[in-house]
């Protein structure tokens, strides 16, 4: 008899969390404005605003904490960090900050200059929202297949190929400062890009003279799934299909809050030691000198350890079943969500489950504060209200997909909550017939709106 499936892990310290009533929930969505982001964590039942920074960090990480060199230049915990990137990675310069956007920060503000374009497949919110703070433009290359939910291909999250020639051919090269491919591809609901597209939208880039840019938050993710889906990989280790992967990039960008399990801490990688020189001003500026970039020494120790530990296939395979068991639960039910199951969250279709709610009452969101006002569950809307408003109309954008991401931390949760996640789904979509008003705006920020946005039932 075939052994079940079971996590590549033990748990040894766990954290209570606490239920609450229906009219608690009412209470308090309602004092938040009806933001997800402002609700107190401790009145959030299963929280899967998102997988980064949440994940349950390892032994050998909180070992590694305790040995962090906090001195302001040169820390041993750097150098632990430079051979990580070097090693694992493959990149010989890089500069440490403090997250993800931080590293976008840092370079958008070296190489973007108003008037830019920027192609790459399904940019997510902060790099569109770096991208257009600078008065560039972020041109979505996504290939089409992704904005059908119940198509089921491998690789759904890849780049368009004749879409991003197109845009290459029509501006001038000065004028693309760089190209963006994110893998996995978060904003079309956490699906992969194969090697052959990473390696066919890098020659791609170098015809035309254009460095390409791997946004790597969940690079060992797709790492994965190049391995389980892609001919010719499954006998190559998750670290030599990395390997593979980014050599084919020129810049990597990375939030170290996913992959590497760490609650803080990001990249910026290069090739071009001249680009790592001149980026480095702003990272002095904003970030820290280079050798700590905004962390601390044993911030960067759990972060190289956490990158070893991130590329190790039996981490990944717990982590990526647990999505597919929550994916396969809705299946019961008939749910329909962004297929297949994502490498790090579910994204449930919105449109398809609140048919009634209008575009311009913001479908996703409802969805979310539905959730949340049936179980105390928090996910996070991908749709209208993240898409922000159009920088020249002011109009508000309507993207082809109205999506609810459920994104799973690593190792924080079990089964059990998977179990409970899908059943309050369902309980919604069997009422879904009776949600047909959504949430108007009562304030927002210009760019990436939705984290502080005020809302307020419409009428």
């Amino acid at each position: 008899m075939k052994l079940p499936f079971s996590e590549s892990y033990r748990i040894k310290m766990v954290e209570p969390i606490k239920k609450s009533t229906r009219q608690e929930r009412e209470q308090w969505i309602k004092e938040a404005k009806y933001n997800l982001f402002s609700l107190k964590s401790n009145h959030v039942f299963i929280d899967l605003l998102t997988d980064s920074g949440t994940g349950a960090m390892s032994d050998k990480q909180w070992s590694q904490m305790m040995l962090g060199d906090e001195s302001y230049a040169g820390a041993s915990s750097y150098y632990n960090l430079k051979d990580a990137v070097s090693n694992i990675l493959g990149f010989p310069y890089f500069l440490p900050t403090h997250q993800g956007r931080a590293a976008e920060n840092v370079l958008y503000s070296t190489i973007v200059k108003p008037g830019d374009v920027l192609p790459g497949n399904s940019h997510f919110d902060t790099t569109k929202g770096h991208i257009e703070f600078r008065k560039a433009v972020a041109l979505d290359c996504t290939i089409d297949e992704a904005s059908h939910t119940e198509l089921e291909i491998p690789f759904k999250g890849e780049m368009d190929l004749n879409k991003l020639e197109k845009a290459l051919k029509e501006n001038k090269k000065e004028n693309v400062p760089c190209v963006v491919l994110t893998i996995t591809n978060n904003t079309a609901g956490g699906q992969p890009v194969s090697m052959k597209n990473i390696r066919e939208t890098s020659a791609l880039c170098h015809k035309y003279g254009v460095p390409l840019q791997i946004d790597g938050a969940r690079f060992a993710e797709n790492a994965y799934f190049i391995k389980t889906r892609e001919e010719g990989y499954a006998d190559k280790t998750i670290k030599e299909i990395t390997k593979e992967m980014l050599s084919y990039a020129d810049i990597m960008t990375m939030s170290a809050k996913k992959d590497a399990i760490v609650n803080m801490g990001g990249f910026v990688a290069f090739r071009d030691e001249a680009l790592w020189r001149r980026c480095q001003l702003y990272s002095v500026m904003n970030e820290g000198f280079i050798t700590y970039g905004g962390l601390s020494g044993r911030d960067l120790n759990a972060l190289a350890q956490g990158l070893d530990e991130g590329t190790e296939f039996d981490t990944l395979e717990t982590r990526i079943k647990q999505v597919a068991y929550l994916g396969e639960q809705l299946d019961r039910f008939g749910i329909p969500y962004q297929r297949p199951a994502g490498g790090h969250a579910i994204f449930l279709d919105a449109k398809k489950i609140l048919t009634h709610v209008p575009k311009e009452q913001f479908i996703a969101q409802t969805l979310g504060i539905e959730l949340y006002l049936e179980a105390g569950i928090r996910g996070v809307e991908i749709g209208s209200l993240l898409a922000d408003r159009d920088p020249i109309t002011h109009e508000n954008r309507y993207p082809k997909l109205e999506l609810l991401r459920l994104a799973i931390p690593r190792r924080t949760y079990t089964n059990n909550h998977m179990d409970v996640v899908a059943t309050a789904v369902a309980n919604i979509f069997e009422r879904r017939e009776s949600i047909s008003r959504g949430y108007k705006i009562l304030r927002e920020q210009p760019i990436m709106r939705h984290f502080t946005i005020e809302l307020a039932p419409a009428e």
